[in-house]
């Protein structure tokens, strides 16, 4: 089976050139390892036998022997080889030795030894609609923030791509490779699956004890609540699982945010912080950060949804649509360095994302499914932002952007580009 590319592939290649390590980390069944594969000279796979783990743990030196770079797969399953591949990074004196992946985060005290200089950390996320082969390649990410000031030299334009329906079919599917390229397997079991393995396994590997039946309940209240600034006292008064013979229990605020954390760890949920630039006018912003899954289909699955329920209830399509969007917005931000952020004040004006760079450029995305009424507000709300941000913020601004899932792309008369989510790519 042909390998399909991923955004990700070219960072990894050009961390090489500079880090003596690159670490490539994301949730399991994300293809870390294929991806790892095709740049790596050599591996070893610590989750194929128990015997590989000891003999990590026992002798490093002859696990990390082998060309270069050498793929040391599943690496946190021996966390003393951060140790150790730190110090044969220093002691080879040059770049592009090892890639490890992984999918945890290993405890602070594991790499309490600094690896600055040594190590690069690359996040993989589930493919983006570009990845898997959906998007009609009509909207060039990173000319969105470009100088240029005419649409039409950005390529703001694009017809066809995925239809309502079918952006549907793809919000349940997700991004996960066993998916896209078998799509003849079910991908209700396969993330019903995936999500009672996080729930009883998983989140052993993020150094937490959990109860399985209170981790699904928590599973289901953050889908509920997909692309919302949830509060851990709300999600606690969500989550709430049946006791025999009692009135239903709550699974307790402290134990939320417990289980978040183990569960952002694993690179299953991730957080969207909440923007604060300089505002001209002295409104309060909000800091609460979005929930959402990394891929919107582990929402649809907590929730049993298929496509037919999602189109029947468009409130909470919108809300899984906007976390697709999140997604790839992510994916096509990280070769540019950026951030995506969301907005809220306390007038209510809301923007749903701010892909932010380092350099201080930014654009602004509202995200809907569509409708000419629900565009108008969106395009309202993106004016609104700009001129209520600091004028040095004003002239960092590159595009305001409504994000859909319709068939076309273009630019409107006030400046606002309409773009569908199927027509963006990342090159």
């Amino acid at each position: 089976m042909a390998y399909r590319d991923r955004v990700a592939d070219d960072l990894v290649r050009k961390a090489l050139e500079t880090f003596g390590a690159v670490i490539l980390h994301g949730p399991r069944a994300v293809g870390k390892t294929t991806s790892g594969l095709q740049l790596a000279a050599s591996s070893v796979r610590l989750d194929s036998s128990p015997n590989v783990v000891t003999l990590a743990e026992v002798s490093p030196g002859r696990v990390l022997e082998g060309p270069t770079p050498r793929l040391i797969d599943e690496w946190q399953l021996a966390p003393t080889l951060w140790n150790a591949v730190r110090h044969e990074v220093d002691d080879r004196g040059i770049a592009g030795q090892f890639i490890l992946t992984g999918s945890a985060t290993p405890a602070d005290d594991v790499t309490r030894h600094s690896g600055a200089g040594r190590f690069h950390r690359i996040t993989l996320r589930p493919m983006s609609l570009d990845e898997s082969g959906e998007s009609t390649r009509s909207v060039s990410f990173p000319s969105l923030f470009s100088s240029s000031g005419s649409a039409e030299a950005r390529g703001v334009g694009g017809l066809g791509g995925p239809s309502v329906e079918e952006y549907a079919a793809l919000t349940v599917r997700g991004g996960w490779p066993a998916l896209v390229t078998q799509p003849t397997r079910s991908a209700t079991d396969y993330l019903a699956g995936y999500l009672d393995d996080v729930a009883r396994t998983d989140l052993r590997f993020a150094g937490l004890s959990a109860d399985p039946v209170r981790v699904a309940a928590l599973q289901r209240a953050l889908a509920r609540n997909t692309a919302t600034e949830a509060s851990a006292s709300k999600l606690s008064a969500e989550a709430e699982i049946p006791v025999p013979g009692t009135a239903t229990a709550e699974v307790s605020a402290q134990t939320v945010r417990k289980y978040i954390d183990a569960l952002t760890r694993i690179f299953v949920v991730e957080e969207q912080p909440a923007w604060a630039p300089h505002l001209r006018s002295k409104v309060r912003l909000r800091v609460q950060p979005k929930w959402h899954f990394v891929d919107p289909s582990l929402a649809t699955a907590a929730l049993r949804a298929q496509p037919d329920s999602l189109l029947d209830d468009l409130d909470a399509f919108g809300l899984l649509f906007e976390s697709l969007a999140i997604r790839d917005l992510r994916i096509y931000a990280q070769p540019l360095g950026g951030t995506v952020y969301h907005y809220r004040d306390d007038s209510g004006l809301e923007v749903d994302a701010i892909v932010e760079l380092a350099d201080g450029r930014w654009s602004a995305f509202e995200v809907k499914l569509g409708g000419t009424g629900n565009i108008e507000k969106a395009s309202a709300s993106l004016r609104a932002l700009k001129a209520k941000v600091s004028e040095q913020r004003a002239r960092q601004l590159s595009t305001l952007n409504v994000v859909t899932a319709g068939a076309e792309s273009y630019a409107r008369p006030d400046g606002v580009n309409v773009i569908a989510l199927g027509h963006l790519f990342a090159g």
